[in-house]
């Protein structure tokens, strides 16, 4: 690495103001910050020394990403297998290699785009590259069918990183998360490939691997399966360990729970908003288990479709929701109540996280608005000047 760091410490003055790079000085600048910690320091009289910038924060935010990523790949070589009747004689690493190869392309276009798009950006603005699409880049493949074209996957990217984040500011100035909006993107314009019974199980072998099944080939989730009135047929030990069809890095809520775990014993989550989510979800499930509205158990409504991811790694985004710690109490059971009242009370959308953490976006900044007003009104009061 000492080699490399002399090489950019080398061409470096090409980038500066006087070098004859100067116009692709937010590329170098992007790229030097992704391989090393900035070597800068605050132009105040005081400087706070940290050991961890933004960059390094995303890059742990994905480490935590990596175990729902790595079985979501399995449970697509998984469901393939299974559906074609040959799981019995496929290897793990046969099952393994199939997913790996049918997620892959779907996390380079994610990247491609998105990243494209970022750099591009900062160059025509003459700004640094922003790092927030690191993270979304993998959240958006593994919150979509892997049945997704990818041409739709490209532009869902394209319309979230445009529209929703640079348009705004860039990186950290978004009212939305931006995976959010790219599934929003995708659910509203492209429903038949989003939603519906053919799209969960991957059907195309893939390098002499997989099976090739019937387009005619349906495999509803859990949650479809109760939207349809159907009895779910997934056992409770398959939908905490994620072999149900589902989207790709949702189902396993063993591996999304060792990403909490990572997030949280870095400090990088907040546990406020984490556990307010699963506290209302539970809540709002229990009450219309008693009243008789869902035909599922509370504790299924909280680890079946994107319940656990979204409370884990979606409304817990630091630019997207609230700030103040009440406000995030306020916040995550705010995102878990709804997530469950679209689920039982309109059919049409089995899911209901992805519409209750785009909500919870939408009224974060007012949230946290009153709840400071309320502590300012409080404090005058105390001190008798008001």
């Amino acid at each position: 690495m000492s080699a490399l760091r002399n090489y950019l410490n080398k061409i470096k003055p090409q980038f500066e103001p006087e070098g004859k790079l100067h116009a692709y000085r937010s590329l170098f600048e992007g790229f030097e910050t992704f391989l090393y910690v900035p070597n800068t320091t605050a132009r105040t009289g005081v400087n706070i020394h940290d050991a961890i910038d933004s960059k390094r924060i995303m890059s742990m935010v994905v480490i935590a990403l990596l175990p729902a990523l790595l079985f979501g790949m399995y449970n697509v070589g998984y469901q393939n297998y299974a559906a074609a009747g040959t799981l019995a004689g496929a290897s793990f690493f046969e099952i393994f290699c199939y997913g790996f190869l049918a997620v892959l392309p779907k996390i380079l276009v994610s990247y491609i785009v998105g990243l494209g798009i970022e750099f591009a950006w900062a160059q025509w603005k003459g700004e640094e590259i922003q790092e927030g699409y690191l993270v979304s880049g993998i959240i958006i493949p593994l919150i979509i069918p892997v049945s997704c074209p990818l041409w739709m996957l490209a532009l869902a990217c394209a319309f979230s990183v445009i529209l929703v984040k640079e348009i705004f500011g860039g990186t950290g100035m978004n009212i939305f998360n931006v995976a959010i909006a790219a599934r929003m993107f995708l659910f509203f314009s492209y429903p038949t490939k989003m939603s519906g019974d053919t799209v969960w199980v991957a059907k195309d072998a893939i390098f002499g691997l997989g099976n090739t099944l019937p387009d005619s080939f349906t495999a509803a989730t859990p949650l479809g399966q109760v939207g349809q009135g159907a009895e779910v047929t997934a056992s409770l030990n398959d939908m905490i360990l994620g072999f149900i069809p589902g989207s790709i890095g949702e189902t396993s809520v063993v591996a999304i729970a060792i990403g909490a775990v990572i997030l949280l014993w870095t400090g990088i989550a907040s546990w406020r908003t984490m556990l307010s989510v699963f506290v209302g979800g539970t809540l709002m499930a229990v009450l219309f288990e008693q009243t008789g509205s869902t035909t599922l158990h509370w504790y299924e409504h909280l680890v079946l479709g994107g319940f656990c991811f979204g409370a884990v790694f979606m409304a817990t985004d630091p630019v997207t929701s609230c700030r103040t710690h009440t406000g995030m109490y306020i916040y995550g059971f705010l995102i878990g109540a709804l997530a469950v009242i679209v689920r039982v009370m309109n059919p049409g959308y089995p899911e209901g996280m992805m519409l209750a953490i785009f909500f919870g976006n939408m009224c974060a900044s007012t949230i946290d608005y009153f709840v400071v007003e309320r502590n300012i009104s409080k404090r005058l009061k105390r001190g008798g000047l008001k």
